[in-house]
């Protein structure tokens, strides 16, 4: 087995704009692992709220290649690094090189039922009430949207995104930028517009304002929430929990996270750091099992890599074999 890490860069149709700034280009690491005729590939996008960075991600990675060429597996990997991109890009390289060589798909390795179709979410980049509201008309023919939010000006924003889009679901995402002081006006504004989930509203350690609230809307916790180890941190305070895999650290561990999310009755999201179909293609094995998918960072670029997860619209199809799995 031989290991090999690339640096990508994928531009953004237009900018993508969150509570913690904006980007025009989205940056992904990818792993490949070779073994004979067999290629496996992994691809993880560095976040620098989790003290990330490319070149970090991909000096982990590479520092891996001892392991990798002694016939690393996923089991050893666990403990090999820990969660974060870049066991995500390891393990998922795994996966797929596991499947190439037993000519079977990924999800009958995993136990799993083979995935179908889902609908994702739509992402609207933060931005004044009135640009907001013109992105929710341009994107209201679809069915599922996220909406970026950043703190001051949020009820407007909500409201405006409701009045573009009346018959769209919304998700509303605020990235830690709401305070204790602001939930009462903000929740209010979500519930008169219809907001189906509402994703980290508040820092990750301030999590403790939420004791107080009171609201039917599920509360989903994005980044207060990791892996397994996480889940007695925020179990009181949410409902729902959003799994991406730059987060738990690849494929093995978040198929453990969605059977422990169930069995302690919370709602599931499927989320994705902004990557190509690539990244998007493993989280496809969990998305069956989500009652929110959140996989649009292809939708979201200039370009996606070929061939690439199939789009209808919100639809996406299961990943062809050629691309991973």
């Amino acid at each position: 087995m031989r290991l090999g890490v690339a640096v990508e860069r994928w531009p953004i149709a237009g900018r993508f704009t969150i509570s913690r700034g904006s980007r025009t280009e989205a940056v992904v690491v990818v792993a490949t692992i070779r073994a004979g005729d067999h290629v496996g590939r992994g691809e993880c996008v560095p976040y620098t709220r989790y003290g990330e960075t490319v070149e970090g991600v991909a000096a982990a990675i590479e520092a891996q290649w001892q392991l990798v060429e002694h016939g690393l597996d996923r089991a050893a990997l666990q403990d090999a690094l820990p969660a974060g991109a870049a066991r995500n890009a390891l393990d998922c390289a795994l996966w797929d090189l596991d499947a190439k060589r037993s000519g079977r798909r990924a999800w009958e390795l995993a136990g799993a039922r083979a995935p179908q179709g889902v609908t994702t979410a739509y992402t609207l980049s933060l931005g004044t009430p009135a640009e907001m509201r013109v992105a929710a008309q341009a994107a209201s023919v679809r069915p599922l949207l996220k909406v970026k939010l950043g703190g001051a000006g949020d009820a407007e924003r909500i409201r405006a995104v409701r009045e573009g889009a009346p018959g769209a679901t919304l998700i509303v995402d605020a990235n830690e930028a709401w305070r204790a002081e602001t939930l009462g006006e903000n929740l209010a504004a979500c519930a008169a517009a219809g907001v189906a989930l509402i994703e980290q509203p508040l820092p990750a350690g301030d999590d403790a304002a939420l004791d107080q609230v009171r609201t039917t809307i599920p509360i989903c916790a994005d980044e207060s929430f990791h892996d397994r180890g996480s889940f007695d941190a925020i179990a009181e305070r949410y409902q729902a929990i959003n799994i991406k895999l730059d987060k738990t650290g690849g494929l093995t561990e978040a198929l453990q996270v969605v059977r422990m999310a169930r069995a302690r009755g919370l709602q599931v999201m499927v989320g994705c750091m902004l990557g190509t179909s690539l990244a998007m293609a493993p989280a496809m094995l969990l998305a069956g099992e989500a009652e929110f998918v959140d996989l649009d960072g292809p939708l979201l670029l200039a370009k996606d890599r070929e061939p690439g997860l199939r789009f209808d619209g919100s639809r996406v199809s299961p990943p062809d074999a050629a691309l991973w799995g």
